[in-house]
């Protein structure tokens, strides 16, 4: 499990070991890995250094600091380096490094095989202007993407959109989400020796054997109410797909059984699909969770099985339609809800609470936090980075996503997912199976993706072998 922490967590951190004089231990490390980076990429580009140019753009604080030692590191290994000073100052003994070993202060960017930016670290301002535009070549983002806020991943529009970030100490939860996701390229982390002094994480990153762990290994014991039941509420007259494709993604993930709850037309959709699949009128029969809401629309007889399911307290996924009839402000703390940043809007609006959508994908760990806490349910908020939060505060962003799952379908895939893990899992959190569904459904659409541009039945086969990878992972 990756950790990940705000700006001030950061700075509160170093303050320790800055008061005991060794901001300048701090600096080498953060530089010495800055410049292992810039050699591989190099490598990773020309083949190899010598005759090579790195430039970079400095500011005066810090951050400018470990570039330009970075570089005076660089030139020793026979790269021509260059730097241009944001403003009228900058790191005094760093400057004086990169001099000494041949490098030269410029007005202006020149040809360069890489360019650092180094501007702004972990206080930057939301007003933040670039000096230039954006080079069309390689970038490397030094700790952040100067102007990117280190906490939310907000950004002013002249933030440079990185090929690498070299983030330094621990992992800033502004490059996960927000703006800040697609901004920072690749992330890679240089520890500089601040892991006794960072406390509780803002944001948690689960890894593949996270996930492994999560799912059950087979028992020779099993039986099909053992690996769980799930109840599904979906599909309509208006959207009888929903339900085929909300059923096929929970049996693709591993669930013991099926019960579909639909109109006749929907329920011998989904049988003739998926023959195996248990299906009625109402929400009856034994279940160890609920997923209830895709293509329901506005079909009278599935708001009242959707009430039903609601009233039996169990684990429950709430998507789509569902997310317009959640039952109040508190749901229990056993509920899961799906939201993209409108759908959360308009669910906060209805508690009384103006959100725009854009704020929410401005801020969207904030934003899950919020309505996590004041729903009294985990929230699974969708977006270019998933955000899954836990009325306690708890935080689990998952970015594995492929932008082909932006289809038709592809919510309702997931919904099937989530729910084959609340009835099969039923001792993690709910949080956590929240980030795994959404890091099995970020597999399986690149999976359906090594063939090319997919729609949402091709996810259902994908699901099944993301889950399979998964597994081996654990040895089940």
């Amino acid at each position: 499990m990756i950790t990940a922490f705000t700006g001030s967590q950061i700075r509160d951190a170093e303050r320790p070991l800055l008061d005991r004089g060794r901001g300048p231990e701090l600096m080498s490390r953060a530089a010495h890995g800055l410049c292992r980076v810039l050699v591989s990429e190099l490598l990773r580009t020309r083949g190899q250094l010598r005759g090579a140019r790195a430039a970079a753009v400095v500011g005066k604080g810090n951050n400018g600091g470990d570039a330009l030692f970075a570089l005076a590191e660089l030139a020793s290994r026979g790269v021509r380096t260059t730097a241009v000073l944001a403003s009228s100052s900058a790191h005094p003994h760093a400057l004086a490094a990169f001099l000494a070993r041949g490098g030269r202060v410029e007005p202006g960017l020149g040809a360069a095989d890489v360019v650092v930016d180094a501007v702004l670290g972990t206080g930057a301002s939301r007003d933040y202007r670039a000096p230039f535009a954006r080079p069309d070549g390689l970038v490397v983002a030094c700790d952040l993407p100067s102007g990117l806020d280190a906490d939310s991943g907000l950004a002013s529009a002249d933030v440079w959109r990185a090929d690498v970030t070299v983030t330094f100490g621990a992992l800033k939860s502004g490059l996960l989400a927000g703006r800040g996701r697609s901004l920072a390229g690749r992330v890679e982390l240089v520890d500089i020796g601040l892991g006794p002094y960072l406390l509780q994480p803002d944001a948690f990153v689960l890894e593949p054997a996270d996930i492994a762990g999560l799912l059950p290994a087979p028992r020779d014991d099993w039986h099909k109410y053992a690996r769980g039941v799930l109840g599904v509420v979906a599909g309509s007259e208006q959207y009888p797909g929903a339900a085929v494709l909300t059923a096929a993604a929970a049996l693709s993930t591993g669930v013991g059984m099926v019960r579909h709850v639909g109109p006749p037309s929907v329920r011998a959709g989904v049988v003739a699909a998926h023959p195996e699949v248990v299906a009625s009128g109402t929400a009856e029969g034994r279940v160890q969770a609920w997923a209830i809401g895709p293509g329901i629309a506005d079909d009278a007889g599935q708001h009242r099985a959707f009430d039903v399911a609601v009233e039996w307290g169990l684990p429950t996924v709430i998507d789509a339609s569902g997310l317009e009839r959640i039952p109040g402000p508190r749901l229990g703390g056993r509920a899961v809800l799906t939201p993209h940043a409108g759908e959360l809007a308009r669910m906060l609006a209805r508690a009384g609470i103006e959100a725009e959508r854009e704020e929410i994908e401005g801020r969207p760990i904030r934003w899950a936090r919020f309505a996590a806490e004041r729903l009294g349910a985990t929230i699974l908020l969708k977006g270019p980075a998933t955000v899954c939060a836990a009325p306690d505060g708890t935080v689990c962003v998952q970015a594995s996503a492929h932008p082909y799952l932006a289809t038709a379908g592809s919510g309702d895939t997931l919904t099937g997912v989530l729910g084959a893990l609340l009835a099969t899992v039923p001792d993690a959190r709910p949080v956590h199976l929240a980030a795994a569904a959404a890091m099995i459904h970020g597999l399986a659409g690149r999976i359906a993706a090594e063939e090319g541009p997919f729609g949402a039945r091709e996810l259902a086969p994908a699901v099944r072998r993301a889950v399979a990878r998964l597994a081996a992972l654990a040895g089940n």
